[in-house]
Formats: C-alpha cells, sequence, structure tokens
C-alpha cells in the first residue's frame, strides 16, 4: 500500500498547488540586473502559503530519495526543514481562518517577501530586520491552537531539538552511521542495516504532517473538497504508523 499511497499523496500536493495557486494574483516578471525574476508583488499571506507548500513539496521528495539511497541522516536533516515550514504554514493558515489579523504576521510577511540582493547590481543587500524568532511562531500557534500551549510548545521544542543535531552535524548524530564488521563510517548509506526500519517509518510520519499543512491551508482558502481530500490522505498515512484516532 505505502507505494502507492506515496504517489497519490505526491500527486494530490502537486495538483494542490496547482490549484490554490491559481487563486492568488501570480507572480509578474520583476527587472533583475539584465534579465527578470518572477515575484508576488502583492506579498499577500495567501501567496506566502502557495509558496511554503510547495517547498514542502519538494522537500518530501528529497526526503523520499534520500530515504531509497539509505542517507538517512541527509533524510533527517530535510525532515527539519519540512517541519519548520510546516509550522509556517499553520501560523498563516491561523488569521485567515479566523478573520483577523496580527502585528507579528506582517512582521513576519514583510521578512518573507524581502529581497536579499540589489535588483540593479545583483550584490547581496544588508538585512535591517531581524526574523520573526521561531519561539514565537510556536507561541502564536499554541495559543490558538486548543489544548495546552505549554505543552504543546514543550513538544515542538524536544522535535526541533532532537534533529538539529541532524542539520549542524553534531557528533552524537553522526556516529549513528558508524557501524559494522569491521566497524566504520557508512558514507554510502546504511541501506539493509537496522536503521533502515526506523527511519521509513520516520519518514511516513512527516507526509502524515504534510497532509495536515495541506488540509490546513485548504481550509483558510475554503477549499472544501480539497479539505476532505487531504484528510482523507491523513488517515490513510495515520492507519500506516498505526493509529486509529478516527
Amino acid at each position: 500500500m505505502t507505494g502507492d499511497l506515496y504517489q497519490r499523496t505526491f500527486a494530490a500536493m502537486d495538483s494542490a498547488i496547482h490549484h490554490l495557486a491559481s487563486l492568488v494574483p501570480q507572480p509578474k516578471l520583476v527587472p533583475f540586473k539584465d534579465s527578470f525574476v518572477y515575484r508576488h508583488v502583492e506579498n499577500l499571506p495567501q501567496q506566502a502559503i502557495v509558496q511554503k507548500l510547495s517547498r514542502i513539496t519538494t522537500g518530501l521528495k528529497s526526503a523520499s530519495v534520500l530515504c531509497d539511497a539509505g542517507l538517512f541522516q541527509e533524510q533527517a536533516a530535510i525532515q527539519r526543514m519540512v517541519d519548520e515550514i510546516g509550522e509556517d504554514v499553520l501560523f498563516l493558515c491561523i488569521p485567515a481562518i479566523k478573520g483577523e489579523t496580527a502585528e507579528l504576521h506582517s512582521r513576519y510577511l514583510e521578512i518573507f517577501f524581502q529581497e536579499e540582493y540589489d535588483p540593479d547590481t545583483g550584490k547581496p543587500l544588508e538585512q535591517t530586520k531581524a526574523m520573526v524568532q521561531r519561539k514565537n511562531i510556536r507561541a502564536y500557534i499554541a495559543n490558538n491552537g486548543g489544548g495546552d500551549p505549554s505543552s504543546h510548545i514543550k513538544a515542538s521544542k524536544t522535535v526541533h531539538k532532537a534533529d538539529s543535531g541532524y542539520v549542524h552535524a553534531a557528533s552524537p548524530h553522526i556516529m549513528d552511521s558508524y557501524g559494522g564488521n569491521p566497524p566504520h563510517f557508512h558514507t554510502d548509506g546504511m541501506l539493509g542495516t537496522p536503521r533502515e526500519t526506523e527511519y521509513r517509518w520516520y519518514l511516513k510520519n512527516y507526509f502524515f504532517r504534510a497532509c495536515s499543512s495541506f488540509a490546513i491551508a485548504a481550509h483558510a482558502f475554503a477549499q472544501v473538497a480539497l479539505h476532505k481530500h487531504m484528510k482523507s490522505l491523513m488517515k490513510d498515512w495515520e492507519r500506516e504508523l498505526g493509529a486509529h484516532r478516527w
């Protein structure tokens, strides 16, 4: 079932991105040096959501390729990235769902759409605004998502910290790739090792969470059929993970 479910999920995500992208003002050609680039010039939260969803999809496709190659630590680093993007999607969707705005979101969008290179010279621009801190994004989500905010924040921090070692190449995480007879660093991947089962299950969890991000985005865009379809995929992935909440 899983192989088919992977393909159905990717097809649903690709279709969802194209559909949601059609609902917002389209990117426009903007001059850059002696050529041009595409940009969303209105800087709307809905445009940011669509962009973020596209990276969730390419991130999961990358993680799947790495998993099949046995490059599990690199897979985990990509998944950490996908996890943060999923938080960003939820952070941006909540005001749309609730019909409200917040200063924190305005600042986030200003920084998100801010150019990093001078359009005339192509040289890096000096950045004058600090990014919205991850702890503030998590606090907003926790305080607007129901349940116990402190528990939500604690759980998010735990996941973030556990996977940070893969991104920053911490020694305990690197040593997970050491073993065998004779012991050695598995620089060609770890297929066929005990790590394979662990990381294939780990990947399924991120597919479930990604479907959740798409379902929330569909809700924010008032796309009932898409929301229902992504919730159905969430159920399929939950069965793959061995849980039965629905």
